[in-house]
Parts: structure tokens; C-alpha cells; sequence
């Protein structure tokens, strides 16, 4: 299994965007040049990230950008979800769109691998990855 590049941009942004939540407010731009990401893919990222209720935008003077909810209270599994959508391990776990699905003895488990998968995620924070982020850019 393998996240998109947007869902793996979408984390780093979040993470960057963590370091700013003692009630300071940041821009995409300000994003982008904290972790090297391109201006749009940031912004497309952001506007994403928006619209799942993760982020909150402010326009004008003293605007920007800012968690919506206290970082403790995301985790990694709602940032994927906002960018990729339900997490789903397998197209049968969404869908009916299957050949085999009719013989197919896996199918019953998919659901608990899928909900094991999504709990790992959700198990962890923004504040676990801010931390981890900081402790190894931290000189020796």
C-alpha cells in the first residue's frame, strides 16, 4: 500500500502548519517555503485540507491560515481521508466493483484489516509528528 503524493504532501503541510498553532496564523506561501513544497500544490493541498474542516482560512488584515481544531484532536488518518478519501484497503471495501466477489473468501476479513489499518493512523496525532519533525532537525 502506498499513500499518493498528495496525501504525503498533505501530511507534511498539516505538520508544518502544527508548529504555528499557539493561535498564530501562516499562509500557503509561508508553508511552501517552511517545507520545500511547490506554492500551488501547497495551496491545492490547503484548499483540501479546508474544506475536511482541518484547516481554517481567514481573509484580510491579521488572515491566514490556522488549525480549525486543536492538533491533538487530528490525526494522521483524518488528514489522509481529507485528500484521498475513506480509507479503504481494497475497492470492496467501498464498493461492489469486484469479478470475484461472489467466491471470494477474503472478502468477509477485508473490513477488519481495513479498520486495523485506519485505527494505526488514527492512533496517531499532529503533535506526535510536529514532535518527531522537531526532534530531528534539532542540532547534535
Amino acid at each position: 500500500m502506498r499513500l499518493s503524493n498528495l496525501a504525503d504532501y498533505a501530511v507534511v503541510t498539516m505538520t508544518a502548519a502544527a508548529r504555528h498553532c499557539g493561535g498564530g496564523r501562516t499562509s500557503a506561501a509561508e508553508l511552501a517555503a517552511e517545507t520545500g513544497l511547490p506554492v500551488p500544490t501547497v495551496q491545492k493541498v490547503v484548499s483540501k485540507l479546508t474544506a475536511a474542516g482541518l484547516l481554517r482560512s481567514t481573509r484580510g488584515a491579521g488572515g491566514g491560515l490556522q488549525l480549525a481544531r486543536p492538533a491533538a484532536a487530528i490525526n494522521v488518518a483524518d488528514i489522509v481521508e481529507a485528500v484521498e478519501g475513506p480509507i479503504a484497503i481494497t475497492s470492496c471495501i467501498t464498493s461492489s466493483d469486484c469479478a470475484v466477489e461472489q467466491t471470494c473468501a477474503v472478502k468477509p476479513h477485508w473490513p477488519l484489516i481495513n479498520t486495523a489499518l485506519r485505527g494505526a493512523l488514527a492512533d496517531i496525532t499532529l503533535p506526535q509528528l510536529a514532535r518527531q519533525v522537531a526532534q530531528e532537525h534539532e542540532p547534535a
